[in-house]
């Protein structure tokens, strides 16, 4: 046997810890890479703003009051459309994203458990054996 059994028991531990230092570094990284997004998206949003302020300053003062008026309509308009369309597309995609994790989470929770069924059968199969080991043990005193 290359690996005495109690070796390959503890490279299992160190596999099992391994993939639980990964998951906890994946949720990490996932809550990282989202306020990156988040934080880049704000930044995209108050440059839009700031150029729009400054195309509105330069068009000046002397535009007519009613001008501004349905200027000032019309962006609200565009800016609830927006808002409309960008929480319809968020509520699809979490929709999505929601039903994308949970598969995601049954199947690797089937992984775990068939690791988990693998872990007792190799315990069963170490006990086998070492038991085997023993009766031979004896057999060979017996013999003696």
């Amino acid at each position: 046997m290359a690996k005495q059994l109690s070796e390959q028991l503890a490279d299992l531990s160190a596999h099992a810890k391994k993939a639980e230092d990964t998951v906890a570094a994946a949720h990490k990284e996932a809550h990282d890479k989202i306020i990156s997004r988040w934080e880049q998206a704000r930044a995209d949003a108050i440059a839009t703003t700031d150029k729009v302020n400054q195309e509105i300053q330069s068009a000046g003062e002397s535009a007519a009051k009613g001008w501004n008026t349905r200027k000032a309509k019309i962006a609200a308009d565009i800016d609830a459309l927006k808002a409309k369309v960008s929480r319809k597309k968020h509520e699809l995609d979490a929709r999505r994203a929601e039903s994308e994790a949970d598969r995601l989470e049954w199947e690797a929770g089937l992984a775990i458990d068939y690791a988990i069924a693998s872990v007792d059968q190799a315990r069963l199969s170490v006990l086998d054996a070492v038991a085997g080991r023993v009766q031979a043990d004896e057999a060979l005193r017996k013999a003696s």
